[in-house]
């Protein structure tokens, strides 16, 4: 019994015999008005329910433990909060991409379901990018000159930067003795925030610090270096929260975002599949 041997068989086009191999769709596998409008759709979205989030106090974040709530009073609660807000409109959008996408015909299964999770993922994408510019330019508008004022007015009042408590804590003296003025109160602000970011308060500074402090309480030299190092020691415990809090919600950010990205994939497929078998009544 002979052995058969196929060949090869070159498919040619009928009109000018070149190799016609090629299967290509005449339109492009993504649909970006459908991405589009998932993107606004959970954008929307999100934004709204960031608002009601910030409206019922979950927002109330101080980097100083001394005003407002503190970072583990509403932790919890925020972060819960962001990632359901996440989940839920990068879900929407998803669906939204999926379900509104241009139905290809001609395409395997396996095909149609990553292109499906592709238009989710975009969706999010497109959304996320969306959400930052927003946000990022709605914070330039409201804060503008208002911040600059705001800004300059506290650095007269609190000492550049440093929390107006701790200023006042250096200088509570007797009754019958005169307070610091402004100026001394914004110097030593001052020197406490450039002693903050260098995460420790110089000799010199110390010592001017300490004889500033003694003559306008009353103190004895020791005990206002005492003051003075309790009182630094305060502050930047407060400032290494703060700076714990900002890590561990950067964190978490990035697991509502991981998150979002998946709910949205997901979602689109189930889109994509109302999409393909949606029959005509």
């Amino acid at each position: 019994m002979e052995a058969i041997i196929l060949e090869p068989v070159r498919i040619t086009d009928a009109r000018e015999g070149e190799f016609a191999g090629k299967i290509e769709g005449s339109h492009t596998a993504v649909s970006w008005p459908a991405v589009a409008a998932g993107a606004f759709a959970a954008a929307a979205l999100g934004l709204i329910l960031l608002a009601l989030g910030a409206g019922a106090g979950l927002s109330s974040l101080s980097p100083w433990q001394t005003s407002g709530l503190t970072p583990s009073a509403v932790g919890l609660g925020a972060v819960l909060w962001i990632t359901g807000v996440e989940i839920v409109a990068s879900a929407l959008g998803g669906y939204m991409a999926g379900r509104l996408r241009t139905k290809w015909v001609n395409v395997h299964s396996d095909e149609v379901y990553f292109r499906d999770t592709a238009h989710g993922f975009l969706s999010w994408a497109v959304a996320l990018v969306l959400t930052a510019a927003f946000l990022t330019s709605a914070a330039s508008v409201m804060v503008g000159n208002e911040a600059r004022g705001a800004t300059a007015s506290r650095a007269e009042q609190t000492g550049e930067g440093a929390d107006r408590y701790f200023i006042d804590e250096l200088y509570r003296a007797e009754p019958n003795v005169v307070p610091a003025d402004a100026a001394v109160r914004s110097e030593t602000g001052m020197i406490f925030m450039h002693a903050l970011r260098q995460r420790e308060l110089a000799a010199a500074d110390k010592s001017y610090i300490v004889l500033s402090v003694a003559a306008r309480t009353g103190l004895t030299p020791s005990a206002a270096e005492q003051r003075v190092t309790d009182v630094f020691a305060q502050a930047q415990q407060a400032l290494d929260t703060a700076r714990k809090a900002a890590a561990h919600a950067l964190y978490w950010l990035f697991v509502a975002l991981l998150l979002g990205a998946f709910s949205a994939s997901i979602a689109a497929i189930f889109g994509g599949r109302h999409r393909e078998f949606a029959h005509v009544a």
